[in-house]
C-alpha cells in the first residue's frame, strides 16, 4: 500500500490530471486576463478620486456598468448556443479590449456613462460562453473540479492584479486600462487559437453542405435539432429559484470590491493598502482551493453551498467592527475561507440543470443573476456606507446568511435533479446531450 503526498505524481494526478487539453488553454487563457483585469476592483477609487465624483454618483456609475452586465448575460447566452462558445467569448474579450481604452480616455460625465456601459456589456460576455465550454469539454463527475480549478486560475490573477493595480493606481490608472485591455485580447486570441467549438450538434448536427442544422431542420439520419430557449429556462423553477438565491449571495460579496475600498479609503487607508488586503484573498484560494476543492466536490453541493455563503456573510457583518488594518485582514481572511468552500459547486450545479444544448442560457440566466448582484452591490453598498459603515456590513452579512438558508431549502429538489443516474459511468460524457437529438 502507498500514500499518496503532497508531492507525489498521483497527488498532482488527482488535482489536475484527467482534463483535456482545450481546457487548459481556456485555463491558461482565464488566468491572464485576470492577471490584466486592475479596473474593475478600483473602478470606485478611479470615478472618485480622479474623476472627482460624490460616492453616490460613483455607485450610481457603477450601477449603470452593472446594467450593461445584467444584459450582456441574456445576450451572452442566446450567443453561445445559437452560434457557438468560441466566437462569443473572442467577441466579448475584443470588445472589452477597445471599451478598456475608450474608458481610460474619458473624461466627461456623459462619456462614462455610456462607456462605463458599453463596457458592462463586454466584459462579462465571456462567463456564459467559457461556462458552457467548461461543461462541454469534461465529463460530469470532474466537472467541480474543472470549475475549482477556473476558480483557482482566477484568484492566482487577481491576487497579482490587485498588489500591481495597487501600485499602478498611484503611479497612474492610463497603466491600469492598457494593461487590462492588452490581457483581454491575449485571452481572446488564445482561446481562437487553441479552443475548438464545443456547440453540441455541430459535429453531428450538420445541414447539407456542413452548415450548422437551424432549429427543426432535418439531419439525413437524425430527428430535426431542437433547442429549445430562454422560455424552457425560465420555465424551469428550481433554475430559477437557485438564481435567486445566488442573487442574494452576490449582493453580498461584491461588497468587497465595491463599497470595502470606498469604505477603507474613508478609514485613511490607501489604495495600496487596500490591494494588499485584497490579495490575502487571491493568495489563499491559490494555496488552500487546490487541497480541498476535489474533496469538497465530492459532498453533497447544497450543503458544501450553503456552509460557504453563511461563513462569507458572517466575515462581511464582523468586518463593521474593525478598525486597523490587521482587522481588516482578519475579516477578509473569514470570507475568503467561505468562498473557497463555495468554489466549483455552483458552476457544477448549473452544468447539471441544464440540456446540453442550451448550456450557454442556463449559464446566462446564472450570470444575468451575478450581474443583477453587481448592479444592487454598489447601489446598496454606497448608500448604507453614507449612513454608516457600522449599519452597512451587518445587513450585508445577514443577506448573505438569508441565501444561505435558500440553498438549503432547495437541496432536496437540487439532489434530486444533479444525481448521476445510478447505472451512470462518471468517466462518461454527459449522456443527457444524445437526447437532444431523440
Amino acid at each position: 500500500m502507498t500514500s499518496t503526498t503532497l508531492d507525489s505524481p498521483g497527488f498532482l494526478r488527482s488535482k489536475i490530471g484527467g482534463l483535456p487539453r482545450a481546457f487548459w488553454a481556456l485555463w491558461t487563457g482565464t488566468l491572464v486576463n485576470r492577471v490584466g483585469m486592475m479596473v474593475q476592483p478600483f473602478i470606485g477609487v478611479f470615478l472618485t478620486q480622479e474623476r472627482g465624483m460624490s460616492y453616490t454618483a460613483a455607485g450610481t456609475v457603477m450601477a449603470v456598468f452593472g446594467v450593461g452586465s445584467l444584459l450582456s448575460q441574456i445576450l451572452a447566452g442566446w450567443l453561445a448556443d445559437r452560434f457557438g462558445r468560441r466566437i462569443t467569448l473572442v467577441g466579448g474579450m475584443v470588445s472589452t479590449a477597445v471599451t478598456m481604452v475608450a474608458l481610460g480616455y474619458g473624461t466627461s460625465l456623459p462619456a462614462i456613462v455610456v462607456t462605463m456601459f458599453v463596457l458592462g456589456v463586454a466584459v462579462d460576455v465571456y462567463r456564459p460562453a467559457a461556462a458552457a465550454l467548461v461543461a462541454d469539454l469534461v465529463p460530469p463527475a470532474n466537472r467541480p473540479r474543472a470549475y475549482g480549478l477556473i476558480f483557482w486560475a482566477m484568484n492566482l490573477g487577481f491576487a497579482v492584479a490587485m498588489v500591481a493595480g495597487g501600485w499602478l493606481a498611484r503611479a497612474g490608472y492610463g497603466w491600469m486600462f492598457a494593461i487590462n485591455a492588452a490581457a483581454a485580447l491575449a485571452f481572446g486570441l488564445l482561446v481562437w487559437r487553441a479552443v475548438p467549438e464545443t456547440l453540441p450538434g455541430r459535429e453531428r448536427g450538420t445541414a447539407a453542405g456542413g452548415s450548422p442544422a437551424r432549429d427543426g431542420e432535418a439531419v439525413p439520419g437524425r430527428a430535426p435539432v431542437r433547442r429549445g430557449g430562454f422560455a424552457v429556462v425560465l420555465g424551469d423553477r428550481l433554475m430559477v429559484a437557485f438564481c435567486l438565491v445566488t442573487l442574494l449571495s452576490t449582493l453580498t460579496y461584491l461588497q468587497a470590491f465595491t463599497t470595502l475600498p470606498l469604505a477603507m479609503t474613508a478609514d485613511g487607508f490607501s489604495t495600496t493598502d487596500y490591494g494588499m488586503v485584497a490579495a490575502v484573498n487571491g493568495v489563499l484560494i491559490v494555496l488552500l482551493q487546490p487541497l480541498t476543492g476535489d474533496w469538497l466536490g465530492r459532498r453533497d453541493h447544497s450543503a458544501v453551498l450553503a456552509t460557504g455563503m453563511a461563513v462569507i456573510g458572517a466575515g462581511f457583518a464582523l468586518t463593521g467592527l474593525v478598525s486597523d488594518l490587521a482587522d481588516y485582514t482578519a475579516t477578509v481572511v473569514l470570507w475568503t475561507l467561505g468562498e473557497i468552500v463555495t468554489a466549483g459547486v455552483t458552476g457544477a450545479i448549473v452544468a447539471a440543470l441544464a440540456p446540453p444544448r442550451l448550456r450557454g442560457r442556463y449559464s446566462g440566466l446564472y450570470g444575468f443573476a451575478w450581474s443583477g448582484g453587481a448592479l444592487l452591490a454598489p447601489l446598496l453598498g454606497t448608500r448604507l456606507l453614507e449612513t454608516s459603515p457600522g449599519v452597512l456590513w451587518p445587513v450585508v452579512g445577514a443577506v448573505d446568511l438569508v441565501a444561505a438558508a435558500g440553498v438549503l431549502a432547495l437541496g432536496p429538489a437540487l439532489r434530486r435533479r444533479t444525481a448521476p443516474a445510478p447505472d451512470a459511468d462518471p468517466r462518461a460524457a454527459d449522456a443527457g446531450e444524445a437526447m437532444v437529438n431523440t
